[in-house]
């Protein structure tokens, strides 16, 4: 566990009686883009939050790069599902993006010149430079996500955690995401994505955890990405053309 950017063990969590996952093992390749992928209601978001602190589990473990999350904060970039943000708060593109350096200079540190120069590069990596002094409000959903990505990129963090970045997000800023997300990969950075569209999974990915309250699978995509896992994954649900071109079993 010492050496994985995100290791998890015996992960319980619970929102009233029922599990909202089970006794999940999870371990992160370092330097490898990870999905998530499940049925609806299959625990996908609640791994995540559990992984970050964000909610409480009832048993398991979790360490970042062999430490407990509360430790490794500053080398953690979250960007959250887009439907939980208050868009309607009266704020400037450039300020959000500040808002992903406010770990190095503290609530009441003095942004300057150079702060801004930074936050306008990371703009500028997910094409949004025209935009720094827009009201966040004003701004499609896909140019939100964009500016969410960039606020990640300025926090220059090592494991990147991303919840349904492409979900309601035209063609474009889907690409735009996914290009940056591999450089940061490319980088050496680690990072672990909600994921929903599974005809994408294989060129997006390296490894895949599929989970149904319970972890089902986890490992590269060429090895677990299949469609028996993920017959057993969705319960049998899923349409044959989701799965007809996915190998039968691992080669």
């Amino acid at each position: 566990m010492a050496s994985s950017p995100l290791a998890i063990r015996g992960l319980t969590v619970s929102y009233g009686e029922k599990p909202a996952i089970f006794s999940v093992d999870m371990t992160l390749r370092a330097g490898a883009m990870t999905a998530i992928v499940g049925p609806n209601g299959a625990g996908k978001s609640t791994l995540m939050k559990a992984a970050l602190g964000i909610v409480t589990p009832l048993s398991g473990q979790i360490r970042v790069f062999g430490a407990p999350v509360e430790a490794q904060r500053h080398r953690i970039a979250y960007v959250p599902q887009r439907a939980s943000v208050d868009w309607d708060f009266p704020t400037r593109v450039i300020d959000v993006v500040l808002m992903g350096m406010y770990g190095r200079l503290g609530l009441l540190g003095r942004v300057r010149a150079h702060h801004r120069d930074q936050a306008r590069a990371c703009l500028a990596r997910v094409g949004m430079t025209d935009f720094a002094d827009r009201q966040i409000g004003q701004l499609s959903g896909g140019q939100q996500q964009r500016v969410f990505l960039a606020r990640a990129l300025a926090q220059d963090a090592d494991l990147y955690l991303l919840d349904e970045p492409f979900a309601g997000v035209d063609a474009a800023t889907e690409k735009a995401i996914i290009g940056v997300l591999k450089s940061l990969r490319d980088e050496g950075k680690t990072v672990l994505v909600v994921h929903h569209d599974l005809a994408t999974v294989p060129e997006y990915f390296d490894d895949v955890l599929l989970i149904n309250t319970r972890r089902i699978a986890e490992g590269p995509v060429a090895r677990v990405f299949t469609r028996d896992i993920l017959q057993a994954t969705y319960g049998g649900r899923l349409a044959s053309q989701q799965v007809d071109r996915l190998p039968q079993t691992a080669g």
